[in-house]
């Protein structure tokens, strides 16, 4: 099987109407660290994340994806892949790039989801009271919070699932790895990686009829302890906690979803749930229609997942997103 001209999830950039209170989630409760700011934004990443950033929060007028960032394998891929999404109409052109990385091609999913592609990258220099004696970290773990590890994954809603599935697959080399078909046939969510990892974009079924808009980005604790201080932490200061602790049937995973104070929903991995090693693997589906996959795919343990989990989503804000809807 040939390598994917995407290797990896870069960064997400959200923005918010309460910058303060969401960089305070954020820096304070997560422990991320800020790399720098600039103009209204604030950059920040986990201390095992590698690059200048994996979160870019932005001021703006309400809680939004303002694009979703993905590092391909070569300068060569990144030109292959900007002529093969420019050819299919999904192309939404060059740009200089940002603080951090190089120069990016933007594109947007066909339900509209604003994206970049890019190669060249920054790696973080912490300053040298965050140096560590671990040659394979990048920092210290901050004392500071119950720190987050490093980026995980996004996940996109959409009128329709499947073509968006599609898309992933047929233009950017993904593998679809986990699915879930309801009533009448309808596919109505995808997991879908790169990586062993069992995915970097999940892509559910807006239960509202929407197009485009944003479920949330994750971030990796590892252990799941941490998970569970996490929870007592956002409880203790006031946060919305949506659903969790819990586990996933599907990509087995221990999950925490919370809203920071801007309102895009945040999950909190306690765990990776499984690694994927196997070049034939097959896809794994459930049949969501039957009353029994459908409970133990969302939820292993730790109850229902609510009705907004369906339902809630913020919109898409950045490069002309809504010409594809």
């Amino acid at each position: 099987m040939a390598e994917p001209p995407v290797v990896q999830l870069a960064h997400v950039e959200i923005t918010t109407p309460t910058p303060e209170r969401t960089y305070w989630f954020f820096h304070d409760l997560l422990g991320m660290e800020e790399t720098t700011r600039a103009g209204q934004s604030v950059y920040l990443r986990g201390y095992e994340d590698w690059y200048h950033h994996t979160l870019k929060v932005t001021e703006g007028p309400q809680a939004a994806l303002g694009h979703v960032a993905w590092r391909v394998g070569s300068e060569a891929d990144l030109e292959a892949l900007a002529r093969r999404l420019d050819h299919a109409g999904y192309g939404r052109g060059w740009a200089d790039g940002d603080l951090g990385h190089g120069r990016t091609y933007r594109f947007v999913t066909p339900d509209g989801h604003p994206m970049e592609l890019l190669w060249e990258v920054e790696y973080y220099q912490p300053p040298e009271a965050m140096r560590t004696v671990l040659r394979n970290r990048p920092q210290k773990r901050p004392l500071r919070g119950i720190p987050v590890r490093r980026i995980d994954h996004v996940n996109l809603m959409a009128r329709e699932v499947g073509p968006v599935r599609d898309f992933f697959v047929e233009h950017l080399g993904f593998r679809l790895r986990e699915e879930k078909i309801g009533q009448g046939g309808q596919v109505v969510g995808a997991w879908l990686s790169v990586s062993p990892l069992v995915h970097e974009v999940a892509v559910m079924r807006d239960a509202t009829g929407a197009r485009g808009r944003f479920h949330h980005v994750a971030y990796w604790y590892g252990y799941p302890q941490h998970l569970m201080d996490a929870a007592d932490a956002l409880v203790d200061y006031g946060m919305r906690i949506e659903s969790g602790p819990g586990k996933h049937g599907t990509t087995q995973a221990y999950f925490l979803y919370v809203f920071e104070p801007g309102g895009v929903r945040v999950e909190l991995f306690g765990d990776t749930g499984y690694l994927i090693f196997d070049p034939t693997w097959k896809t794994v589906v459930w049949d969501v229609s039957n009353e029994s996959d459908l409970e133990r795919s969302s939820i292993w343990f730790g109850g229902r997942l609510p009705e907004t989990f369906y339902t809630y989503g913020v919109p898409s804000t950045a490069w002309e997103a809504a010409a594809a809807r």
